[in-house]
């Protein structure tokens, strides 16, 4: 069977997107390819993504970098999963087509809004694996 090849979009790619592709490979292991990007990426993944993802689902993204969006436009995806508006309203056209889907999220900025957006993630992630 062939993974499943998610490219998952926001702005920054520094949290949301982080979250989502690290829960998305702890949830789908060897059914899917994942990736996460960002229009405006930053310099480095939030702290507050590392710390969260790892004590509420033992995921480790201390090895994950922000990429730009731009890295991965020749690359063909399945589905291009946004996680901001923002990210939804300037996604670029991908190759073959991909199905897009949008998860409107709040832009995490203490920690109690990184673990409620980790806690929405997971079971999004779940319900659309589920389906597939």
């Amino acid at each position: 069977m062939t993974p499943l090849r998610i490219l998952v979009l926001c702005t920054g790619n520094s949290a949301r997107s982080q979250l989502a592709e690290a829960i998305f490979r702890a949830e789908g292991g060897d059914r899917v390819r994942v990736e996460s990007a960002g229009s405006l990426p930053k310099a480095s993944v939030h702290p507050l993504a590392i710390e969260v993802g790892r004590d509420l689902f033992g995921l480790d993204l201390t090895a994950h970098r922000p990429k730009p969006v731009s890295q991965f436009t020749k690359d063909r995806f399945d589905v291009v999963v946004t996680v901001c508006d923002r990210a939804a309203e300037s996604c670029p056209v991908f190759p073959g087509a991909p199905e897009r889907v949008h998860w409107s999220l709040p832009d995490p900025v203490d920690r109690q809004t990184f673990e409620e957006v980790a806690r929405e993630l997971r079971p999004r992630v779940r319900e659309f694996l589920a389906s597939r």
